[in-house]
C-alpha cells in the first residue's frame, strides 16, 4: 500500500511538473496576442479610427458589422457543450440579441449600419467564460476556456485584419503593382485572361464566384465543425485542426503586405471595387482587356483607403487550407473542399482582385504554415525541417525576384513560367510525402472482422 501511494504521488507531481510548461506556454501567448491587440489599437487610434479593442466592446450593444462572424465563432464555442447546453446557449443568444434590437429601435441608438443582430453570441461567449471560471473546476475548465478562446480567436482574427488592411492603406502610400504585373507575363497575363471568361458568364457566373469569395469563412466553419464534432464527447481538442492554419494565415499573412504592398489589377489598372479605388488612382485602364506592357517598372503611388492586400493572396492561402484539411472527411466534404479552391483562384482572378503570381505565393505559403503547425505536434525531424526551410526560401525568392527581375521573367516567359509553377509543385510533393507518415495508418478489414469475430 505505501509503494502505491508513493507511485500516485509520484504519478501526480509527474503530471503536475508536465503541465506547467504548457500552461506558461498558454500564458506566454495570452499576454503576447493582448499586447498585439494593444499595439494595433494606439496604432488605429493615431489616425482617428477605432483599433480591434474597441470594435469588439461596441459589438457588445452596437450594430455588429458582421452578424454571422460572432455566431460562428459562438459555433465553435459551443463544440465543448453537451446538446442541451446548445440548446441553452442558442436560445441565450437570440433572447438577448431581440431585447438589445427593441432597446435600439424603442432608444433610437445605434444608427443604421451593421446588423441588428449578432450580439447575443458575443455575450454568449463571455458568459461561458465567466462560467468556467466560476463554475468549473479542472480539466473541465480548461475545457471550456479553450472553447471561449476558440470562438473569440475567430472573432478577434476578423477585427486584427480588418485593422491591418486600415494600416497597410495609411503606411504604404506607393505600391509595387507594375512590378508583380509585368512578372505575371511569364504566366500568360491569368488575371486578364480570367477576367474576360468571368465576365462572359454574365451575371450567373459573377453572382455564384461572388458567393463563393464572400462566404470562405463560412465554409471554413463548417469544415472546422466537421474536425471538432468529438470535442464535447471525448472532452479533447484533436492535436491539429482548421482553425488553428486559419488564424495563423490571418496573423501573418498582413505583415507581407507591409514588406510588399500591392493593391491588385483591378485596382492599379481598372476602375476599383468596394468603392475604393478609381480611374483616378489607376496606372491605365487596362483591365481585363489589354495586359499592360512589362516597360520599367517602377512604385507608383495610390490612394489611402484602399487595402494592400494582395501578396500573397491569402484568400488563396486559407481555400488551400480547406482543400488540405477536407482531404480526410466525409465524401460530401473533400468534393466541396475542391469546389471551393478551384472557384476561390477562378474568383480571385476573375474579379481582378489578384496577380496570378500572388496565388502561387498563396499557396506556398500555407503549405509552409501547415508544415510548421503539424510538426510542432508530430515532431521536427529532419524532412520536416527541410520542407519548412524550402517554403520559406521559395516563398522569399518570389518576393525578390518579382521586385528586381520582373522584367527578365517577362521577357523570358519560357524559362521563369515553368520556374513558377514548378516551386509549389515541388512544395506540394515534398508535403504529401512528409505529412502521409504522420497520419495514422488505416485498420485493414480483414482485421477489423477478425476482431469483431473474436468479441463474445
Amino acid at each position: 500500500m505505501l509503494s502505491r501511494g508513493l507511485s500516485r504521488i509520484s504519478g501526480s507531481t509527474e503530471s503536475s511538473v508536465r503541465g506547467r510548461p504548457r500552461l506558461g506556454f498558454w500564458a506566454v501567448v495570452g499576454v503576447t496576442a493582448l499586447g498585439f491587440l494593444v499595439a494595433l489599437e494606439l496604432a488605429t487610434r493615431r489616425y482617428g479610427l477605432p483599433g480591434p479593442l474597441t470594435n469588439q466592446v461596441s459589438d457588445l450593444v452596437g450594430r455588429p458589422k458582421s452578424a454571422a462572424l460572432l455566431y460562428a465563432g459562438m459555433s465553435l464555442t459551443m463544440v465543448v457543450l453537451t446538446w442541451r447546453q446548445r440548446l441553452i446557449a442558442l436560445g441565450a443568444a437570440i433572447g438577448i440579441d431581440i431585447v438589445l434590437a427593441l432597446g435600439r429601435w424603442v432608444f433610437d441608438v445605434g444608427g443604421t449600419e451593421g446588423y441588428p443582430f449578432g450580439n447575443g453570441a458575443l455575450w454568449v461567449m463571455l458568459g461561458c467564460a465567466v462560467i468556467a471560471v466560476t463554475r468549473r473546476t479542472g480539466s473541465e475548465r480548461v475545457l471550456l476556456l479553450k472553447g471561449v478562446g476558440l470562438g473569440l480567436l475567430l472573432v478577434a482574427g476578423r477585427k486584427t485584419g480588418d485593422t491591418w488592411l486600415l494600416i497597410t492603406a495609411k503606411t504604404r502610400p506607393e505600391v509595387l503593382d507594375p512590378y508583380v504585373a509585368a512578372a505575371d507575363h511569364a504566366l500568360g497575363n491569368p488575371s486578364w485572361v480570367v477576367g474576360r471568361i468571368v465576365g462572359a458568364t454574365g451575371s450567373v457566373g459573377f453572382d455564384l464566384l461572388h458567393v463563393v469569395y464572400g462566404q470562405l469563412a463560412v465554409a471554413a466553419v463548417v469544415v472546422a465543425l466537421y474536425q471538432l464534432r468529438g470535442v464535447a464527447a471525448e472532452r479533447r481538442f484533436p492535436r491539429h485542426h482548421l482553425v488553428r492554419t486559419f488564424l495563423v494565415i490571418g496573423l501573418l499573412g498582413p505583415a507581407v503586405y507591409m514588406i510588399f504592398p500591392v493593391v491588385g489589377p483591378v485596382f492599379a489598372y481598372g476602375t476599383g471595387a468596394f468603392g475604393t479605388g478609381s480611374a483616378h488612382w489607376a496606372v491605365a485602364e487596362l483591365w481585363p482587356h489589354t495586359p499592360p506592357p512589362a516597360g520599367s517598372p517602377h512604385p507608383v503611388t495610390y490612394d489611402m483607403i484602399t487595402p494592400r492586400n494582395c501578396m500573397p493572396s491569402l484568400h488563396t492561402a486559407w481555400a488551400t487550407a480547406i482543400f488540405i484539411h477536407t482531404r480526410r472527411a466525409s465524401r460530401f466534404l473533400r468534393r466541396g473542399g475542391t469546389f471551393w479552391l478551384v472557384a476561390t483562384l477562378v474568383a480571385t482572378l476573375g474579379f481582378g482582385y489578384h496577380y496570378g503570381v500572388d496565388l502561387i505565393a498563396g499557396v506556398v505559403f500555407t503549405l509552409t504554415i501547415e508544415t510548421v503547425l503539424r510538426a510542432l505536434d508530430h515532431g521536427w525531424e529532419r524532412a520536416a525541417v527541410r520542407l519548412v526551410a524550402y517554403g520559406a526560401g521559395v516563398f522569399t525568392a518570389i518576393l525578390l525576384s518579382v521586385r528586381f527581375l520582373s522584367v527578365e521573367m517577362a521577357a523570358y516567359p519560357w524559362a521563369a513560367g515553368p520556374l513558377l509553377l514548378l516551386a509549389p509543385a515541388v512544395m506540394i510533393h515534398g508535403y504529401i510525402r512528409t505529412t502521409s507518415r504522420w497520419e495514422p495508418e488505416p485498420v485493414p478489414l480483414s482485421a477489423t472482422v477478425r476482431t469483431a469475430a473474436a468479441t463474445p
